[in-house]
């Protein structure tokens, strides 16, 4: 069945000689990897074609990976295909144009809550999107073409999407993609140093998250990283959201959550949610958010609802210890 929609996006890809790829707000590793790794793939395949992205979302974090497309006028969207990559609902596309498209395909790996496109394949058991794009292409590698950097796209969003390959959703299937993108001449050192590298001043941050961070009664980690804090460290808040990795860690503690004040006139706080085990995304949907079993994103509003969720989440981990004795 993923074969033939998988053909029935590379179809749909051949009908059309304009063609533009979107992907979500806020984006990560995935969502920029993802999209301009199916880029790049197609301008190599179809020289003939345009190919654009139009997002109103950047990644400070991922330039090195390079920028993206000036706007487009309204008219070029009108015969031209749409493709979303990395986004489970059509609220978290970074730019509303995508209504604009004649028609439109989504690519995804999370859960299917929120269907819709014309053309639709969401592997959700899959470990990103990026392994996604890396499977249409070694499916179809007779007709479509990629070299090293495509395949460096394609490689820092399952590297970053899963965590350096450690988590569950990682299979045998995506680390024989994962070598066939390295097979192309990855530059990993460059990837990783990018990647992983850390500013002085952010490791002083990191030193304040770990006296600040607090623990649950049975084991949910969190820290709110507020206005006061991003302004004392000049955080960005890709930076102050990238905190959730300071928590992953911690003996005794299976969901880990981060809050970030936005700043924004509406006083909006955007929730982070991470989990070893024990499944956490219906939490999030029920905070205007959603996702992944074990990583997933919400917003809150208030104090209250900070509270709330934290309750919610450390009832969560108490059943779970309770119900699996090799929890750990």
């Amino acid at each position: 069945m993923n074969k033939e929609t998988m053909l029935a996006i590379l179809n749909k890809i051949k009908e059309y000689d304009r063609i533009i790829i979107f992907r979500h707000f806020r984006p990560d590793g995935d969502a920029v990897g993802s999209t301009k790794g199916l880029q790049r793939i197609l301008q190599l395949t179809f020289p003939e074609k345009e190919i654009y992205l139009q997002n109103n979302d950047f990644s400070d974090y991922l330039a090195f990976l390079g920028g993206e497309d000036a706007p487009l006028d309204d008219e070029l969207f009108a015969d031209a295909l749409g493709i979303v990559l990395d986004t489970a609902t059509v609220k978290r596309i970074s730019s509303p144009k995508y209504e604009l498209c004649k028609e439109l395909c989504k690519i995804d790996h999370h859960i299917d809550i929120a269907p819709y496109g014309d053309v639709s394949w969401v592997e959700d058991l899959r470990s990103s999107t990026c392994e996604m794009i890396a499977h249409f292409y070694n499916t179809f590698k007779d007709e479509l073409k990629i070299d090293a950097q495509a395949a460096t796209y394609l490689y820092t969003g399952m590297v970053t999407d899963s965590g350096r390959f450690r988590y569950r959703d990682v299979s045998g299937e995506t680390l024989r993609l994962a070598a066939t993108l390295l097979e192309q001449g990855i530059d990993t050192d460059r990837i990783y140093a990018n990647l992983y590298l850390e500013a002085y001043g952010y490791l002083k941050f990191k030193a304040h998250v770990y006296q600040r961070m607090q623990v649950t009664e049975h084991g949910v980690a969190y820290l709110h990283v507020d206005k006061a804090m991003q302004e004392e460290f000049n955080l960005s808040l890709e930076a102050a959201s990238a905190s959730i990795s300071c928590l992953d860690s911690i003996r005794g503690c299976i969901c880990w959550i981060v809050f970030v004040d936005n700043g924004d006139a509406e006083g909006s706080i955007r929730v982070r949610l991470r989990s070893r085990f024990v499944t956490i995304n219906e939490l999030a949907e029920q905070y205007r958010g959603g996702g992944h079993s074990c990583a997933a994103g919400a917003t809150v509003y208030s104090q209250e609802e900070i509270e709330e969720l934290l309750q919610k989440a450390d009832a969560l981990v108490k059943e779970y210890k309770e119900t699996h004795e090799d929890w750990l």
